[in-house]
C-alpha cells in the first residue's frame, strides 16, 4: 500500500512538471517580451484613441488631429520608452497624460526585469522545490549562524521571492519620493508653477510624469521644449539627473548596494547569499561586486568624455548657454550628458549643437546602459582530459543568420533613406544623413533625441511651412514611421541579439 502511495506522488509530481506547467515556460522569452511590448502598444492605441486631445493649449498644433500612426507611434515610443514623437506633446490631455504615464511605467526597464523575474520564480515554485535548495552554510558558517531555518535551507523561490520584493519597494519609494520632491520644488518656485499654469498642465500630473518618465529613461516631457524651459532651474535638474541614473545605467549598482543595506540592517542570510551568488538568481542587473565597480567607473568614464568634449565646444561663444551663469551652465551641460544615457531628455537644442557632439551622442546611445570596460582578461574553460581548450560546438541556424546590431542599423539608415530620398533631395539641411543617423540610432537606443525640423533649413522657402517641436520623424512619410516603430522595438529587445553576427568572420 506504501509502495503504490508513492507511486501516486510520482506520477502527481511528473504530470505537473510535464504536462501542467503553463505553456508560457516553454517559450522562448523573446516571443514572451514581444508579444508583451505589442500588446501594450495596442492596448496604449486604444486608450489614447477614444480619449479625447486638449481643446485648447498654447501650442501651436492645439488645432491638430491625431491621426492612427501618430496615435500608435506615440504608444510605442512610450512603451518602449523611446519618447520618439510625431506630434507635440502639448496636444495630449490631461487623460492622455496619465495613460502615457501607466505605458512608460508598464515598459520600463525595472519593471519588464521584475515581471520577468517573477516568471523564473514561477519554474521553480512546483510541488517539491527540494531541486531548488540552497544550503545556508554555502554563504558562511558565521551568517548561518544569524538565522536558521528548520531545514539550514533556502529555496531558491524564496530568494527569488525576496528579491522581487526589494525592487518594488525600490520602484515605489523612487517614484513617490521623487514625485514628491519635484511637487514641492515646483509648489516653491513660482516660475515654474506659472509656466505650468500657462501650458494648462496640473502640478501633480507633471510632475509623475516626469519622473515616471525619468527614471524609466524614457524622456517624454509634457511640455513641447522638454526641459529647455527648466534649463535655469538647477535644482530641478539635479533631482531629474538623479532619477535618470538611479533607473538606468546605475540602477544595477544601486541595487547591490541596497541589497547590501538591507543585510546590515536585517542580518538575513538570504541577501548574504544574493550578493555572494548573484548569478544564481539569473538577474542580470544583480551583479558580483567587481562588475558593478567596473560599471561604475565605465558610466562616470563616459560622463567625463562628453562632458569635457561639449564644454571644449560649448561654454564660450555659444547660443545655447547665453543668460545662463557658470553653475547653470555646469548643472546643465552635465544634464545633458547624463541624459545621453539613456533617458533622452534635453535641456538644448540639438539642431544648433556642434556636429562633432552629436556623433559622441550617437556612439554614448548605440552603447547599451550595462556597457561596461573590463580590463581583466577572461579565463577561457579548458578539457579537464586533454588539457586543451573545451570542442567548438556548432551554431545553430538562427545564430548563423543573425547579423551583429550595427548591421541591422546600417540596414534601417538604408531602407529610411530610401523611402524618404525625395526629402533628401528637396531639403538636404533637415533631412541630412547625420540628422536620420541620430535619429535611428535615438530610437534603438530608446533615447529619444532629435533635431527636430526647422522652416529656416528649408532650401526652398515655403510659406505654408510653420515650425513645430516634435522630432524630425514627425516629417516623415508612414512608411518611415512604421520603419523606425520596428527600430524602436528591435531597440527595446537588443539584449537578446546583444551576441548577435558571431558566425561571421572578417579575419
Amino acid at each position: 500500500m506504501k509502495s503504490l502511495v508513492d507511486f501516486g506522488k510520482k506520477l502527481e509530481h511528473f504530470c505537473y512538471n510535464k504536462t501542467m506547467k503553463p505553456l508560457v515556460f516553454h517559450v522562448n522569452s523573446f516571443w514572451i517580451q514581444l508579444v508583451y511590448f505589442l500588446f501594450i502598444s495596442f492596448v496604449g492605441y486604444l486608450g489614447l484613441k477614444i480619449s479625447n486631445p486638449r481643446t485648447s493649449s498654447s501650442s501651436s498644433s492645439s488645432s491638430f488631429i491625431l491621426n492612427d500612426i501618430d496615435i500608435f507611434f506615440t504608444s510605442v515610443s512610450a512603451t518602449t520608452v523611446s519618447s520618439m514623437s510625431t506630434v507635440e506633446m502639448e496636444v495630449f490631455s490631461n487623460t492622455q497624460l496619465i495613460i502615457i504615464t501607466i505605458l512608460m511605467l508598464l515598459g520600463g526597464e525595472v519593471f519588464t526585469s521584475m515581471l520577468e523575474l517573477q516568471l523564473k520564480r514561477s519554474k521553480f515554485h512546483t510541488f517539491s522545490d527540494s531541486t531548488h535548495k540552497i544550503s545556508v552554510l554555502e554563504v558562511s558558517k558565521e551568517e548561518s549562524d544569524l538565522e536558521s531555518n528548520n531545514d539550514n535551507q533556502i529555496s531558491k523561490s524564496s530568494l527569488i521571492k525576496r528579491l522581487c520584493y526589494v525592487i518594488l519597494g525600490y520602484l515605489v519609494v523612487v517614484q513617490v519620493g521623487g514625485s514628491s520632491l519635484v511637487a514641492i520644488y515646483l509648489g516653491l518656485n513660482p516660475n515654474s508653477r506659472n509656466l505650468l499654469s500657462k501650458k494648462g498642465l496640473h502640478m501633480q500630473t507633471f510632475s509623475t510624469f516626469l519622473v515616471v518618465s525619468t527614471f524609466t529613461n524614457c524622456g517624454f516631457v509634457p511640455t513641447n521644449e522638454n526641459m529647455i524651459v527648466f534649463k535655469k532651474n538647477s535644482v530641478l535638474l539635479l533631482i531629474v539627473m538623479l532619477l535618470t541614473l538611479l533607473g538606468g545605467t546605475l540602477y544595477g549598482p544601486t541595487l547591490r548596494f541596497l541589497i547590501w543595506g538591507l543585510g546590515k540592517i536585517t542580518k538575513r542570510v538570504e541577501y548574504s547569499y544574493m550578493l555572494r551568488n548573484p548569478k544564481e538568481l539569473g538577474y542580470n542587473h544583480l551583479m558580483p561586486s567587481l562588475n558593478s565597480w567596473f560599471l561604475v567607473c565605465t558610466v562616470f568614464g563616459f560622463l567625463i568624455v562628453q562632458f569635457l568634449v561639449f564644454c571644449c565646444l560649448e561654454w564660450h561663444n555659444s547660443k545655447i548657454v547665453d543668460g545662463m551663469s557658470w553653475f547653470e551652465k555646469l548643472v546643465a551641460i552635465i544634464f545633458q550628458i547624463v541624459s545621453t544615457r539613456h533617458s533622452g531628455e534635453t535641456v538644448f537644442d540639438l539642431s544648433v549643437i556642434s556636429p562633432a557632439i552629436l556623433v559622441v551622442f550617437i556612439v554614448m546611445m548605440y552603447f547599451p546602459p550595462c556597457t561596461s570596460f573590463w580590463p581583466m582578461k577572461q579565463q577561457e574553460d579548458d578539457d579537464p582530459r586533454s588539457g586543451k581548450q573545451s570542442k567548438i560546438e556548432n551554431k545553430s541556424v538562427v545564430e548563423c543568420v543573425l547579423f551583429s546590431q550595427m548591421s541591422y542599423l546600417v540596414i534601417f539608415i538604408i531602407l529610411i533613406c530610401i523611402v524618404e530620398r525625395e526629402h533628401l533631395k528637396g531639403d538636404p539641411l533637415n533631412f541630412s544623413i547625420l540628422n536620420i543617423t541620430l535619429e535611428v540610432i535615438s530610437a534603438y537606443g530608446n533615447v529619444g533625441y532629435s533635431t527636430g525640423y526647422s522652416c529656416a533649413r528649408q532650401l526652398k522657402q515655403s510659406n505654408s511651412c510653420k515650425d513645430a517641436m516634435y522630432g524630425l520623424v514627425g516629417r516623415w512619410s508612414k512608411f518611415g514611421k512604421i520603419i523606425l516603430i520596428i527600430v524602436m522595438f528591435f531597440g527595446r529587445l537588443k539584449k537578446f541579439n546583444i551576441n548577435g553576427g558571431q558566425a561571421w568572420k572578417i579575419s
